[in-house]
């Protein structure tokens, strides 16, 4: 069973569309234990310094960039399931991309899509499909395929 305490998103940059804010509070309610940490946006050297000082030992680096894996969320569901308990943190670069040594470290790299979204919006896809992937684990009616 995988729980939401052991998820942790690390994102760079804020929210500032109260309606995708609105929708991160919709899922966070639904996701307790999940862990956004905000980094301040700059250049993608000063936000990999940051995300590898907020990283911890036990957390294993997932990372979403455009060229990532695309996988169904069932698919997606699978994949979660097989770290079991381990902690798994999510990278959300800025607008300008993710440092290319922050990619080289991670575990591995997903796309939520062909498609390139704001960071804003990665962020709210992101956690709606961790929920949607809690759910599949579950048995809950919420994916219908």
């Amino acid at each position: 069973m995988i729980k939401p305490s052991y998820y942790s998103i690390l994102a760079v940059g804020k929210v500032r569309k109260k309606w995708v804010e609105e929708g991160i509070k919709v899922y966070l309610k639904r996701l307790p234990g999940l862990k956004i940490i905000e980094l301040r946006d700059s250049n993608p050297r000063k936000e990999a310094k940051a995300i590898d000082a907020q990283l911890k030992s036990n957390e294993i680096r997932i990372v979403l960039a455009e060229e990532g894996e695309a996988l169904p969320s069932i698919h997606f569901a699978e994949y979660l399931k097989r770290f079991g308990s381990q902690r798994l943190a999510f990278v959300i670069g800025g607008a300008n991309g993710i440092a290319p040594e922050i990619k080289a470290s991670a575990h591995s790299q997903l796309s939520l899509s062909h498609m390139t979204f704001p960071h804003e919006v990665a962020r709210l896809l992101l956690i709606e499909q961790l929920y949607r992937a809690t759910t599949i684990i579950q048995g809950s009616p919420y994916h219908r395929n």
